[in-house]
């Protein structure tokens, strides 16, 4: 073993230039260096070459003399690009001469070229030279990789792995405090660090890149020039080459560890480093100065003369008192996020797993927080009232600003976002530990802003980890720390601050918790920190951290590290990311632009218009993060942006997308599998992009077929946008700005049973309803006509989601083909299994009609639709005429028509709709028997409606309470509409995937604002 006390060689320089003269040739003069344990000096030829004699102290073994001399062999041999001197051979050509001490001792010498370069504790140090400093290492590391040679296997107080050594030398150190310090990263390292460096890679490395043997381009400051003193070389941990580098360049950094992290990047872009290796790199780091420290506490009174030894013991001291305050997780995360690695192992699969997994995650609050009215809470603004009363701990006039906020603004969630810089941080506590002079100050958690008392649920399963109060001024109050396992997912922590004390009283450390369950309430100002109520939200990747120990509050610096190692808990606590950023026009500006650009008669929903920016699944989410539960959109009949038909338009539209005059699959195919979930007889398709242009084509082929313009229409009926349909839409032709009823349009009352005369019988009504169909057929035939058509949707919508009395269409179809037309079902609402029961509304009257039209579910958002009927009447309607269109079954329609049919089988969504469907009419039936102005509720699978009453008996429509009822509605985040010829019937057609969730929801506002609204009558 090498002896680091044993005393340096004291050859004098006119020796040191007759060694130099005898064994290498070279005369000069010489100039004595600074050394720890060899002596060292400079000699400058007369040619003006430079270089280094070298005299080795005598403890050192030969073989570790030789070891040197093999290494700048090796390098000189497999690197000679490499900066580091160069060895000259004696005259003898040998790497070693030999001289004889004063005292008889024998003394290695060698010579090796002399490095021009400044050094780096004379230079000033940027992160750019830190990075090329451990550039210069991994490179030379590198070269080293496989050299081997016995000196190398050497044992002395400067190898890491010996640290531990330094326990022997602590009673040198005078001072308590400073004593236990190292004290205590010695029995960390004993007991975490050392079991865990054998397992590490070794090799040989350079093992001494303390600032005066670094050298820095003086030409090029930012760059190392070379490394030299290759006295301490050593087969050790390689990341030791690291650790050693980076306790001396960050030797009083503003940051150290940033600093480090620069460096260790450096030499990782050259010789990648492994997780392993920099888990451990604070602490090599530290305990490199230990040895330091301790070694110059235990020579001091021998050594005192010798600058070399004590030149950065104050310094280390300085730096090991700052690690020693710091998190050492922290600041490997740091060092590990330099090196591209995760901040923690698993920090990245959790967050993917949140993403994954956020539809199945249960809310944190009663209600969902993604269908509250949101606000960011002013903390981001320091001369806001609310933030300066914060800041102050003045939590009661914080919250009074906030609660006047909110009522004016109707907001019922404040939100804190992850990341904001924010000025109420003004404790002690928020002093920074990695940057000198700095303060943490980027909140890392997410707030949510709620009255006191409101409570607080786990959104998946977790243990409880500990429920403690912190009583810090600005702490946390009552904090609760949960972790969760879930399948597929590394463990990780939520911690849950500022809560009412209850949670301590009522969970304790180990509790088992089922996602959904109860933690806790938010607190009062008293008990929650001295806080405006809310709840501060977290996660943390690092399930090692106590809860006190996950960082609240952190340096913008290292947002990019806090964002692994605490990633911001939105998503899991259900926040949208509209929330916290908007992007596009404001929503003044849209309407403002619609009136210079747009048609004037083109309408808006709701005198406050909301501004949509995504849907998903049966939500749709506005530009400022509030999810609308919608309950009124069946364009989107899978749900929007349905991942199958998204994924399906974007790979045919990737490959091709023309029209059917060119031959494609995608057009037969789905022409075959349409075709299939209709009656026999029904097995010609055509396709179009609209209802509206689909019956348009229907009403061709009618015409074609039958010769005749007369059609039989139900009143109220509502069938497109073109002129000719408008003509067939008692609904639009016999409101404002319409022109009446054609005559060649014969109008049958609407069958509503709700409605029918109360001397009818029940099991007439299909009878009576249709006599006025039998009317107008009779009425044709006074005139000289008859019927071309009857059209109706198989359940008027627009109508008032009316269903039809049992038997209706068996009779009118039979009336109107005896009378030699034909019938139309329009199934542009209602199709696509939305009853349940069957695939067509059509179905559940017992018939089959000759033209079925198809529109908005067929494509689900996709503009495509259908027209099928019987070969008979494709086959008249084939009368020379080309029938084109350029759009209508595209390859991309096609597409998206296909991932529908194979969605709603999949999924079994007929059979969704149907359960769904009937459990809603039972809580409906239940609302019903509660509110009297609940007069009539019908509905099949997801096609509903309830018809609301002045009074029961007269039926009279209670079109303005309607009106105010879907805007309460709407105020709570659920779309409906209303419908009927009163505008009386609230009208609900929810996507295929409507889950019981989503019904108890619709159910719970329908409920909450009846109440609300007969209150405000009452």
């Amino acid at each position: 073993m090498t002896n680091v006390s044993h005393p340096a060689p004291q050859f004098s320089p006119g020796e040191a230039v007759d060694l130099a003269t005898r064994h290498f040739g070279i005369a000069g003069s010489v100039t004595p260096l600074d050394s720890e344990r060899d002596q060292n000096f400079k000699l400058a030829a007369p040619d003006r070459s430079l270089w280094i004699l070298k005299i080795v102290n005598a403890s050192e073994p030969l073989a570790e003399s030789e070891f040197q001399t093999a290494l700048f062999d090796h390098l000189e041999r497999n690197s000679p690009d490499l900066a580091v001197p160069h060895l000259r051979k004696t005259t003898q050509g040998a790497s070693l001469a030999h001289a004889r001490g004063t005292g008889g001792e024998d003394h290695a010498v060698r010579m090796v070229s002399w490095l021009a370069g400044q050094p780096l504790a004379e230079s000033q140090t940027t992160p750019a030279l830190l990075e090329s400093l451990g550039g210069a290492l991994g490179r030379l590391d590198r070269a080293l990789q496989g050299f081997i040679h016995p000196g190398a296997l050497r044992s002395f107080d400067w190898d890491i792995r010996q640290a531990g050594r330094a326990r022997q030398r602590l009673h040198h150190i005078g001072d308590d405090r400073d004593r236990a310090l190292v004290e205590r990263f010695l029995d960390h390292f004993d007991a975490e660090v050392a079991p865990r460096l054998p397992a590490l890679r070794a090799q040989v490395i350079h093992n001494d890149a303390n600032d005066w043997n670094v050298l820095v381009d003086p030409e090029k400051p930012e760059r190392v020039a070379g490394l030299i003193d290759f006295g301490d070389a050593l087969h050790s941990a390689l990341i030791a080459e690291v650790a050693v580098a980076c306790a001396y360049a960050i030797l009083d950094a503003e940051d150290p560890i940033g600093a480090a992290a620069r460096l260790a990047a450096g030499f990782h872009a050259e010789y990648p480093l492994r997780e392993e290796e920099l888990d451990l790199l604070f602490d090599l780091i530290a305990m490199r100065l230990v040895t330091s420290v301790t070694l110059s506490a235990a020579r001091k009174e021998r050594t005192a003369d010798n600058p070399y030894l004590s030149i950065s013991e104050a310094p280390a001291w300085r730096l090991l008192n700052r690690l020693g305050r710091m998190n050492r997780r922290f600041a490997t995360a740091i060092l590990r996020h330099a090196c591209g690695f995760e901040a923690a192992p698993g920090a990245r699969a959790v967050t993917g797993w949140i993403a994954a997994n956020r539809a199945h995650l249960a809310p944190i609050l009663d209600r969902h927080p993604a269908t509250l009215a949101k606000a960011l809470v002013p903390y981001g603004d320091p001369r806001n009232p609310m933030t300066v009363t914060s800041a102050a701990q003045q939590p009661d006039k914080a919250t009074a600003w906030w609660d006047a906020y909110c009522a004016e603004h109707g907001i019922a969630l404040g939100i804190g976002p992850w990341g904001e810089a924010r000025t109420v941080y003004t404790s002690d506590i928020f002093e920074s530990r990695f940057v000198e002079g700095a303060r943490r100050a980027n909140h890392l958690g997410l707030d949510l802003f709620m009255p006191a008392g409101t409570r607080l649920y786990t959104p998946l399963a977790a243990t409880v980890r500990s429920v403690e109060i912190e009583e810090d001024p600005l702490g946390y109050g009552c904090l609760v720390a949960l972790e969760h396992a879930p399948p597929g997912c590394p463990p990780f922590i939520t911690l849950w601050g500022h809560m009412a004390h209850e949670a301590g009283r009522r969970l304790k450390a180990g509790d088992r918790l089922e996602a959904g369950a109860l933690v806790g309430e938010m607190g009062l100002p008293a008990e929650n920190g001295g806080w405006a109520p809310h709840l501060h939200f977290q996660i943390s990747t690092d399930t090692s951290l106590a809860a006190r120990d996950i960082l609240g509050v952190g340096e913008e610096r290292y947002l990019d590290v806090w964002k692994e190692l605490f990633p911001d808990a939105a998503e899991l606590a259900g926040i949208p990311p509209e929330t916290f950023q908007q992007s596009g026009r404001s929503r003044p500006e849209i309407v403002a632009a619609r009136k210079a650009s747009l048609l004037p008669n083109l309408s808006i929903s709701y005198s406050e218009p909301i501004k949509f920016v995504r849907g998903e699944g049966a939500w749709l989410i506005d530009d400022r993060g509030r999810a609308y539960l919608d309950c009124f959109n069946n364009v989107c009949h899978l749900g929007h942006a349905h991942p199958d038909v998204v994924d399906a338009i974007a790979r045919q539209a990737a490959k091709l997308n023309t029209n059917t005059r060119y031959l494609h699959d995608a057009i037969v195919t789905y022409a075959e599998r349409l075709t299939a979930t209709l009656p026999a007889g029904l097995s010609v398709a055509s396709f179009a992009c609209s209802g509206s242009e689909a019956n348009s084509l229907m009403l061709r082929m009618a015409r074609t077929h039958t010769g005749r313009s007369e059609a039989i229409v139900l009143d109220w009926a509502y069938h497109g946008t073109t002129q000719e349909l408008i003509d067939l839409s008692p609904y639009k032709y016999k409101r404002k700005g319409g022109k009446g009823r054609p005559a060649h349009v014969f109008e049958a009352a609407i069958p509503d049973s709700y409605r029918a005369p109360a001397e009818w019988p029940d099991d007439e009504h299909a009878k009576r309803f249709a006599e006025s169909v039998a009317e107008q057929i009779a009425d044709m035939a006074r005139q000289g006509r008859a019927p071309g058509l009857f059209l109706a949707e198989s359940i008027p919508s627009v109508a008032g989601q009316v269903f039809l009395p049992d038997g209706y269409l068996k009779k009118v179809y039979a009336m109107v083909r005896a009378a030699g037309g034909i019938c139309v079902a329009d199934e542009v609402q209602v199709g696509f299994g939305r009853v349940g029961s069957h695939w067509w509304a059509f179905e559940t009257q017992g018939v089959t009609p000759d033209v079925v039209t198809m529109g908005k579910p067929i494509g689900n958002g996709h503009p495509m639709a259908a027209v099928v009927t019987t070969a008979e009447i494709a086959a008249s309607f084939n009368n020379g005429m080309e029938y084109f269109n350029t759009f209508g079954g595209n390859p991309v329609s096609c597409a998206a028509g296909l991932a529908v049919l194979d969605v709603i089988e999949r999924d079994g969504l007929r059979r969704n709709a149907q359960e769904i469907g009937c459990y809603l009419m039972a809580r409906f039936k239940a609302l019903q028997d509660r509110y009297e102005i609940v007069g009539d509720v019908r509905g099949q699978g997801l096609f509903l409606g309830i018809e609301l009453v002045e009074d029961r008996k007269s039926k009279a429509p209670a079109t303005a309470l309607a009106r105010r009822i879907n805007d309460g509605v709407r105020a709570r985040g659920v779309l409906i509409g209303t419908e009927g010829p009163h505008d009386n019937v609230l009208k609900m057609r929810p996507p295929m995937i409507f889950s019981r969730a989503n019904a108890d929801h619709l159910v719970g506002v329908l409920d909450e604002t009846l109440a609300a609204v007969l209150a405000q009558e009452a």
